[in-house]
């Protein structure tokens, strides 16, 4: 009895400044190459020929197949677990698989054929391949952090460290897209993939750099294997499915992935196409955003929490975010220097929104430690499929864009980009105010972290 009260005691200890730094790391490589994926993704497919409706029809073909394994994953971490296995089949798969999704039809290669038909599958089954990869790291790693450790301070601070690097490496990769596209030449479509392989092929190499340090300093989490040896019995479904909560964070989490990915989406279209900004702005203004979300993610990690913090918290990111939205529908192109501060406001934003949601994740999961796997894999799943959706649908109406070469400087034009980048993350986050507005999260027993990032 003493020695189960001392292992209690020593699961709820805050977690150390080293801890916490090698789990942060873990998602890198997932990281940096989602940010390729959802910010020059459909650039890069537009821009060597395919139609947007194609290209719309290569991002839902990996968002599908990254949904369906989130589920699969869950259930058989839930049954199995090993982690730290998952982890690392996943980031092989991602590595593999990445520098195809950007190095040019493979099959086309082979077969010596450049028909649409096979362009289209051969992305896409290359898109789909990493996308597999992609959520098998990604449910391991999330699904993690209530094993690690049953301190709610500790386990939001691991959330909120996993973010401060999900923007390392967003700002590693727009640090490479800005060398490669101002030292790398461009203009025919063998130029164009030749950029872009090169920003692949240096990305892997940076988040493989990141999995190998987490890999070697993260122990697979101790709770997962007492239960595994003790034989606990598995958290059913429609334990999960019963709670008002779960539905309640599955909601919120679905409307944050969509406010960040649509918005990553469009973000370069519209810079480029819309208020006409320099090329190397496709790499500055994402930067920007994410120094901001850096800088706000760390500071985060100083807060001890509680529900009604992560809920305020959240609040302020979405309405920020509606306000931002409001700026990016109403600028005129003779003010496209403003997108800059703009810019600023959305990495605070981001942040919040995402530290919060994540953090309502663990909240939602609590000490039930036996089914974690399958909440990150369900709320994951319903996270890919609807973006893939939105985006598929967005993208699909981007041929039907009226042309903008001709629109007055002055005053906004309303175009897909300006609706996909504003109106649609502003709708979203406003949406997930009012939802988590509506919550009942338990308060859970702080103790603050033992040593804090910035001490």
């Amino acid at each position: 009895m003493v020695n189960h009260i001392e292992d209690d005691e020593s699961l709820t200890k805050p977690l150390g400044r080293l801890s916490v730094f090698y789990y942060g790391v873990g998602h890198m490589l997932n990281d940096i190459t989602s940010a390729c994926w959802f910010t020059y993704l459909l650039v890069f497919l537009t821009d060597i020929g395919l139609p947007p409706s194609d290209a719309a029809v290569v991002m839902l073909s990996g968002q599908v197949a990254d949904g369906l394994t989130t589920v699969f994953a869950g259930e058989l971490i839930d049954r199995f677990g090993h982690f730290k296995v998952w982890h690392l089949g996943g980031s092989v798969l991602v590595g593999v698989s990445f520098s195809s999704v950007f190095g040019g039809c493979l099959p086309c290669k082979l077969i010596g054929s450049d028909s649409a038909m096979l362009q289209i599958i051969g992305y896409s089954v290359f898109a789909a391949i990493f996308n597999v990869g992609w959520a098998a790291t990604q449910v391991s790693h999330m699904s993690m952090v209530n094993c690690i450790t049953l301190n709610p301070t500790s386990r939001v601070v691991l959330a909120s460290c996993r973010n401060a690097f999900t923007m390392v490496a967003n700002l590693s990769l727009y640090a490479v897209a800005f060398v490669v596209f101002n030292v790398v030449g461009a203009g025919t479509p063998d130029a164009v993939e030749n950029q872009y392989r090169w920003i692949a092929y240096v990305s892997i190499f940076i988040g493989s750099c990141f999995v190998a340090v987490f890999a070697l300093g993260t122990r697979e989490p101790r709770l997962k294997l007492e239960a595994n040896v003790k034989g606990y019995v598995r958290i059913s479904w429609m334990y999960w499915f019963k709670k008002i909560l779960y539905h309640q964070v599955a909601l919120v989490y679905l409307l944050t992935r969509l406010v960040t990915n649509v918005s990553q989406a469009f973000l370069a279209f519209y810079v480029i196409n819309d208020l006409q900004m320099s090329l190397s702005s496709k790499a500055l203004v994402p930067a920007i955003i994410f120094v901001c979300s850096f800088v706000v993610s760390v500071l985060l990690q100083e807060i001890k929490w509680t529900s009604q913090r992560l809920k305020g918290f959240y609040t302020a990111g979405g309405l920020l975010w509606v306000l931002c939205g409001t700026g990016i529908l109403l600028l005129p192109r003779s003010m496209n220097s403003f997108m800059y501060i703009l810019s600023v406001f959305i990495g605070i934003a981001n942040a919040l929104i995402m530290v919060t949601g994540v953090g309502m994740q663990s909240t939602l999961v609590g000490r039930d430690l036996h089914g974690c796997a399958f909440v990150y894999g369900s709320l994951s799943f319903l996270d890919k499929m609807t973006c893939g959706v939105a985006l598929f649908v967005l993208e699909s109406y981007q041929k039907s864009s009226p042309e903008l070469q001709n629109c007055g400087w002055s005053y906004p034009f309303f175009s897909l980009n300006r609706y996909a980048l504003g109106l649609v993350p502003a709708v979203c986050a406003l949406l997930g105010v009012i939802v988590t507005c509506t919550m009942n999260l338990e308060t859970p027993i702080l103790v603050p972290l033992e040593e804090p990032l910035l001490g």
